[in-house]
């Protein structure tokens, strides 16, 4: 068993990993591209990273908002080099799976362009998470503690963050659609993430899909992953898994698309009909603007080296 060191402060959280490497495959909802991908352990402050091991053995993009490249129905990830080929699209769900695990480092290998989009939701990751089991390293784990409030726009849609004692999002949506409609979803860390969140499915309205393949996107999207409104009903069997699915993934994107700041956040997110583009924003906002939050070390650590993992976002 690897012993924590008697040394260290047990009022923090500590730095995690996965136990062994896991594999999964799948297409991807954009790109249609048959994609296999690993997640394997990494070391203390590698923070999650990810290698298209297809392009070349250094073809390295760090999972970071300064890697950001575009935002259009999903977030991708970009680097310099292998002219132009070097980037990864649609990592909010695994994103978000790897914030949900508590597991701060990790190395993705993936053979192509885009992460599978398994189900729409970030269930079949955490799954993956869960069958690897976690392990505890020898370094804290830091995280942003939101000091001041912040607040951004962009056309109808607001994000903000206001200081809090834990992680907690409010996310709101308005849908010009009988189906949808308004909808709020709360969530703090001492929920349940999988339970709450983790399969909430990605959607659309039938009426933009082919507006969307018209400009590339939504190729590989099918009802095997991902919901879909007409006017009067939902056309996948079986119907929603939440009466409020929409908002839910909407918060679970939030989640994912705010873990590459790096570490989590303690504050209160609250979002109105947000997106991966206001989500850039926002944590844009955050990375240029130090005077707003403190990076501290993450308290209360309870987790021990060889414990099981625990779907749960294990911050404050």
């Amino acid at each position: 068993m690897n012993h924590l060191n008697n040394s260290r402060n047990l009022s923090t959280q500590f730095q995690t990993t996965l136990k062994k490497p896991v594999s999964c495959s799948g297409v991807g909802v954009h790109t249609n591209a048959k994609v296999s991908l690993t997640i394997a352990p990494a070391e203390p402050n590698s923070g999650i990273i990810f290698k298209r091991i297809d392009l070349g053995f250094d073809a390295e993009i760090p999972a970071l908002v300064d890697n950001v490249i575009d935002t259009k129905l999903c977030t991708v990830l970009g680097s310099n080099g292998y002219g132009g080929n070097l980037r990864v699209a649609t990592v909010e769900h695994l994103m978000a799976a790897l914030f949900g695990a508590g597991i701060d480092n990790a190395i993705v290998q993936i053979d192509g362009p885009e992460v599978p989009v398994m189900d729409g939701s970030a269930e079949p990751f955490l799954f993956l998470l869960e069958c690897a089991g976690k392990r505890t390293l020898n370094a804290p784990r830091k995280v942003i503690k939101i000091t001041e409030e912040i607040l951004v726009k962009e056309g109808n849609s607001i994000a903000r963050i206001t200081p809090s004692e834990t992680f907690e999002i409010t996310c709101s949506i308005n849908f010009d659609h009988k189906l949808i409609g308004k909808q709020v979803i709360h969530y703090t860390a001492k929920e349940n993430f999988k339970d709450k969140l983790s399969s909430a499915r990605t959607f659309c309205l039938e009426s933009e899909i082919l507006k969307m393949r018209a400009a590339g996107l939504a190729l590989g999207g099918s009802l095997s992953n991902a919901v879909v409104f007409s006017e009067s009903r939902v056309l996948n069997e079986g119907g929603l898994r939440f009466p409020d699915e929409p908002a839910r993934h909407k918060a679970l994107d939030l989640i994912g698309d705010l873990y590459l700041l790096g570490t989590p956040i303690i504050g209160h997110i609250e979002t109105l009909r947000a997106g991966h583009s206001i989500n850039h924003k926002l944590s844009s906002f955050i990375i240029k603007n130090r005077s707003f939050w403190s990076l501290i070390d993450c308290p209360k650590q309870i987790v021990q080296p060889d414990a099981p993992l625990v779907a749960a976002a294990s911050v404050a």
